[in-house]
């Protein structure tokens, strides 16, 4: 398992759902934070909960539906001269459930793909290449496994965008030890999933984060955080890399 002490992580969402869960674990392994939200006083409460549990941390906002503060965070943390060793690309939106979805209006579409496809992309092309130059790097892209609604179509083809980009990447770095692979963690009871899901979203963990411990060089891979459900993260990880 790596140790991953003393290493960044940009987690996007961290102020709630499963990415404040996510910011709340890679804390309790000793991992510095760079914690996004859409408006600084978001992530206020964990920033405080983090820093707590004596790592380091500062906040960044950026709208992802607004490439142009997509862009803004990324030079920002640039010009504060954090190495960003792992990339967390959890936040997302889901637009609407549209029983009448022969009638789907564009936009569900367009602000799919600008919060969930083009906006993670951003920030793997931003980071991905020093990861490569230091040798050493991780991101987790959140996906989803929807199939088969075309109810929320703007949402399950924004994420089928994803796997595809971070799948094709993969490909650049595979058996390096900067990996990328994708998380699928279920339909979990959070603000994007809401109350009536069936998964408690503190059970994605570890599945959530395996991505991010593993050491076995392997990227592009599809990740069900549900196989993981109960166990430690040092099982969840030989279970893994036994695959």
């Amino acid at each position: 398992m790596k140790n991953l002490k003393g290493k960044w992580a940009l987690v996007t969402g961290a102020n709630r759902g499963l990415g404040y869960r996510i910011t709340k674990f890679m804390a309790s392994q000793g991992c510095n934070l760079i914690l996004h939200s859409r408006d600084l006083t978001h992530t206020e409460s964990v920033y405080n909960e983090v820093t707590a549990m004596g790592v380091e941390a500062y906040c960044v906002a950026a709208e992802l539906s607004k490439p142009e503060q997509v862009q803004a965070m990324i030079d920002a943390i640039k010009r504060k001269g954090t190495q960003v060793d792992i990339l967390f690309n959890d936040a997302a939106v889901q637009i609407a459930y549209r029983t009448e979805y022969f009638k789907t209006p564009v936009s569900d579409y367009t602000e799919s793909f600008l919060i969930n496809t083009i906006a993670p992309m951003m920030l793997c092309y931003a980071f991905m290449p020093p990861m490569i130059e230091r040798g050493f790097g991780r991101i987790i892209n959140t996906t989803s496994g929807i199939q088969n609604e075309p109810q929320q179509a703007g949402y399950s083809a924004s994420k089928a965008a994803l796997d595809k980009v971070t799948k094709d990447l993969g490909t650049t770095v595979e058996g390096s030890d900067v990996m990328i692979n994708l998380v699928d963690p279920g339909w979990c009871r959070t603000d994007l999933g809401g109350p009536k899901a069936p998964n408690d979203p503190d059970s994605v963990i570890p599945g959530m984060v395996l991505g991010a411990f593993a050491d076995d060089g392997k990227s592009g891979r599809w990740i069900s955080a549900q196989d993981y459900v109960g166990m430690t993260l040092e099982a969840a990880l030989k279970k893994f890399q036994e695959r």
